[in-house]
């Protein structure tokens, strides 16, 4: 068993690598890349560029060290039937979710949009959630994933910090599992909302989690 101390705040803490893995939240070409849906909600996507290179150290290293890893979409069936209806209504007709845009349909699966940016793009072995909602637990197949492989420690990245990652957090911790959101494998549209994001998880001698660092992930993963 492979245990490791990893720095964070508000403390330092211990994990087996064993019973641990790497969420990575819907790092998706429509949030990411310009033409996407993000860019048709008025956001300046290149912010979201900043947790790109961090992610990938650290999923390199994940891989490396055998954890498992398992990425997120947030999106939709073609028929929309998941989706809820005052969730499609939102917006501008040509904006919203199923909209035609450059990418193809908007959050629907399938498009190229929908797909994970190429720099994160998952290999054989590593399962990807489609979830219709903000959260990776709603609607999803993750908890029986993570139980079956008795995983109780959760290393998290992705994207919104205040939205798609801060919910999930706080599903993991209602369910038991112990998070660790690395920060700057983190990243929104609004940076006064992704320092707040953090703060929130871990406020309070870390009510929903642990905040960390790619620098303090990756010593503990490549440390002998």
């Amino acid at each position: 068993m492979s245990v490791r101390r990893i720095e964070a705040e508000p403390s330092g803490l211990v994990v087996e690598l064993d019973h641990a893995a790497l969420i990575i939240i819907d790092m998706q070409r429509d949030f990411l890349e310009p033409g996407g849906f993000g860019e048709a909600l008025g956001n300046d996507v290149s912010r979201l560029k900043a947790a790109v290179g961090p992610l990938q150290n650290v999923l390199a290293s994940a891989r490396k060290s055998g954890m498992l890893v398992i990425h997120t979409r947030e999106g939709h069936r073609p028929d929309l039937s998941d989706a809820p209806r005052h969730k499609v209504e939102r917006g501008e007709p040509a904006m919203r979710i199923g909209a035609p845009g450059p990418m193809g349909r908007i959050l629907v699966r399938g498009e190229p949009g929908h797909d994970i940016i190429p720099e994160l793009y998952p290999i054989e072995g590593e399962p990807v959630i489609d979830k219709p909602g903000k959260g990776a637990f709603y609607q999803t197949d993750l908890e029986l994933m993570l139980k079956n492989r008795s995983i109780d420690t959760l290393l998290v990245g992705g994207v919104t910090t205040e939205v798609c990652v801060n919910t999930t957090v706080r599903e993991a911790n209602d369910r038991g599992f112990r998070c660790i959101v690395i920060g700057d494998c983190c990243a929104s549209y609004f940076p006064e909302f992704h320092k707040i994001g953090l703060a929130m998880i871990k406020a309070q001698g870390g009510i929903f989690g642990w905040v960390s660092s790619s620098p303090s992930v990756l010593a503990a993963l490549d440390s002998d």
